[in-house]
């Protein structure tokens, strides 16, 4: 072995030296957060996975191990049935109409100029709204007698129904509730469509394009990764939704039509944990909240690869 060599391995110690320091660092910096996910995260999880083979009640001193009891009584349960159409119906209106909505509002923000600033505050407003204080101002808005929905309405010589007591119109209420906080998703998208390069659009409009091929051919496939996005995150949102609709239907004398066309999953699933303290089941009914939530969101993943777009992908 010569003196260039043991130079060599000298400095290739060196760096494997330095790499590893590195390693030990960026775990070092990545350590808060890490406890906290396991603790936070991770911990309860498992707990509650366990909790969910019992029938543990904070009440009662003894739990016994019940196996897959909770799950099997989850699947026969016909309130579970219930709300599982209740949240169902409520994702398939609601995400496609925050999505439309959004990029519509979006698409109107980027050709305002210099009263975007104004207009996307004015938007992103009600999403800073406590969520309590939101289903409080919309019992007054969806009053059926002098609420301001039907007393437009009427104005338009449109009769207004009960949006509060009558089964078929409670859910139609909660989605135009949720929209209001359109905010987040408009915010998103309008950066999405600041990013679309001008030379796109100019070298469409030289090919003869009109505004819907531009629209269908530029912009939809510049803006999929953010659809994408939305799409999921709104999705998920929409499948966990409680707190607006428990505030405006679940009081301490919940109504009939709140009882059943506003039952939620995981109202519901807040009910068996926190008023009756079935824990044991309440944890099955979030496991099986999961599962709906990763196989949507796997389906979701799986069919984007046919419509987003990824430069350079």
């Amino acid at each position: 072995m010569d003196a260039r060599t043991e130079v060599d391995e000298g400095r290739g110690g060196s760096k494997m030296t330095h790499k590893r320091r590195q390693t030990i660092w960026a775990f070092v910096f990545l350590s808060p957060w890490l406890i906290g996910f396991v603790v936070f995260m991770i911990g309860p999880m498992l707990w509650s996975l366990w909790l969910s083979l019992t029938n543990y009640d904070p009440l009662v001193p003894d739990t016994q191990f019940l196996g897959m009891e909770n799950y099997q009584r989850a699947i026969a349960d016909p309130r579970v049935r219930i709300s599982l159409w209740n949240t169902l119906y409520f994702t398939v209106f609601y995400v496609p109409g925050t999505l439309l909505s959004g990029l519509g509002l979006a698409m109107m923000l980027n050709r305002v100029g210099r009263a975007g600033g104004f207009f996307r505050t004015a938007f992103y407003v009600p999403n800073v709204a406590p969520a309590v204080a939101v289903g409080a101002l919309f019992l007054l808005l969806l009053n059926g007698h002098n609420g301001l929905v039907n007393q437009g309405l009427r104005a338009l010589g449109l009769p207004g129904p009960s949006w509060l007591n009558d089964p078929t119109w409670v859910k139609p209420g909660i989605i135009m509730m949720m929209l209001w906080s359109v905010g987040t998703t408009v915010i998103i998208l309008f950066a999405a469509l600041r990013n679309v390069p001008a030379g796109l659009y100019e070298a469409a409009l030289v090919d003869g394009a009109g505004p819907w091929q531009r629209f269908r051919s530029v912009t939809v496939p510049m803006i999929s990764g953010a659809l994408f996005f939305v799409l999921v995150i709104n999705t998920i949102a929409s499948l966990q939704l409680f707190t607006e609709v428990y505030a405006m239907f679940f009081g301490q004398q919940p109504t009939g039509a709140g009882s059943q066309a506003a039952l939620f999953y995981v109202i519901y699933l807040f009910q068996q944990a926190f008023q009756f303290f079935n824990m044991g089941y309440a944890s099955a009914l979030a496991w099986l909240l999961f599962v709906v939530i990763g196989i949507v969101t796997v389906v979701q993943v799986v069919t984007s690869k046919r419509w987003v777009y990824y430069e350079g992908g």
